[in-house]
Parts: structure tokens; C-alpha cells; sequence
């Protein structure tokens, strides 16, 4: 059974919420405030929060960042397009605006559980190892640390191995993760990626495409 905890401190909305789920048969935990959420998460397994921003004691925004590897979905009032792009690049995965709509809020709670399932295992490509859970690259059983764009690219091309992605075709792959990167930039985190690489293997795995784009290859 599937783990859901609601971060909301008005009642009516908390319990409508609750109410969405349970009609789903998801086990439910409720916080109230920040730091109560906060307490729960350190104890507590979950598979998702459904998360408000403007809390007592500890913003949604700290718990963003403080628990950015278990999927969020932000609900919030805040409806700015500033809003919504801060926090997903902080970490939500998801940003629903209040009032929302009852059947979306369950199709985007099912939609996210469904990722989590599915992402949640191991890339590997001979000596490549990719952590989808802990966004971590083994090379030859080396722990590398990717920055967030790195792990973006490093997943795409895993996932179509000795396949060329064009230049256009990665940024739009990678732009819910990272939608400020441009062509410029992604030659660089390209070339950042190969060097991490080569660090611990004298193979390089990713070869870039004159005038196409990249690919990764067992050379």
C-alpha cells in the first residue's frame, strides 16, 4: 500500500484531500505544520507528499529542499509562473494550484507513483551504473557525483544506448529538469560528464556527433 503524507495546515483543504485518497485505498499521514512534517519524514518511509507551501514554523520551500529525493507535489495558492518554476527546479516534481480540481489531483497522484515505480531501479551500461533512486554514477564500482543537468543527460542517453539523441531532441528531454539549459551549455555539461567518466575507465563512452548530437557506445 502506498504511503502518502499531506502537508497542509487548513483543516477543510487537509481533510478534502484525505478524503480524495482514502477513496483509493493510500495509507495517509498528516502534518500540520513544517516542522511536524519534517518530524514524520525523518521517521517515517513515504512514497509521496502532497505538500503546501505557506506552513507554520517551517515553509514548504525548506522541505523542498531538505526532501527533494521522494517525489512532491506541491498544492499551493501561490499561482505565479516564478513560483512554480522556483520550486520545481528546487525539487517538486509536480505544482497543482488552488483550487484544483479533484479528478486532476488524483490522476496527477496516481500519474507520480507510477514514475516513482518506474524509475526506480538501476541504469547500467558495462562499466556504467547509474542509481535512479539516489541519482549516483558507479564507474568500475566508483561512486561520481553528477550535478542535477549531468544526471539528466547521463539518464537519456542510458536509456538509448549506442542511439544518437540530437542536440534539440536532449533539451527537450531534459527541460522539466532543467529548463535553462541550452545548446551552449549542454556541450559543456557534455564535456564535464566525459571527464568524470574517464577519471575511473579508459573507455569514453560518449561520443558526440558532428553537427548531430550525442550517443553513448562502448567503445
Amino acid at each position: 500500500m502506498k504511503k502518502i503524507l499531506i502537508v497542509e495546515d487548513d483543516i477543510s483543504i487537509h481533510n478534502l484531500i484525505k478524503e480524495i485518497l482514502l477513496s483509493e485505498h493510500y495509507k495517509i499521514l498528516d502534518a500540520y505544520s513544517g516542522s511536524e512534517a519534517i518530524m514524520i519524514l525523518e521517521k517515517e518511509n513515504v512514497d509521496l507528499i502532497l505538500l503546501d507551501l505557506m506552513l507554520p514554523s517551517v515553509n514548504g520551500e525548506e522541505i523542498i529542499k531538505k526532501f527533494s529525493q521522494i517525489p512532491i507535489i506541491v498544492i499551493s495558492a501561490k499561482i505565479s509562473v516564478d513560483d512554480k518554476i522556483k520550486n520545481l527546479l528546487n525539487g517538486a516534481d509536480d505544482y497543482i494550484t488552488k483550487p484544483f480540481n479533484n479528478e486532476e489531483l488524483l490522476a496527477r497522484v496516481k500519474a507520480r507513483l507510477r514514475n516513482k515505480d518506474n524509475y526506480n531501479y538501476d541504469l547500467k551500461f558495462k562499466e556504467l551504473k547509474l542509481s535512479i533512486d539516489s541519482r549516483i554514477l558507479y564507474v568500475c564500482d566508483n561512486k561520481v557525483n553528477l550535478t542535477k543537468t549531468e544526471y539528466a543527460i547521463l539518464k537519456q542517453l542510458l536509456l538509448s544506448p549506442n542511439k544518437v539523441i540530437s542536440k534539440n531532441k536532449m533539451l527537450e528531454l531534459i527541460s522539466f529538469d532543467t529548463p535553462d539549459c541550452d545548446e551552449n551549455s549542454l556541450k559543456v555539461h557534455i564535456s564535464n560528464l566525459k571527464k568524470k567518466i574517464q577519471k575511473f575507465s579508459n573507455k569514453k563512452y560518449i561520443e558526440s556527433v558532428w553537427g548531430i548530437g550525442y550517443k553513448i557506445f562502448d567503445d
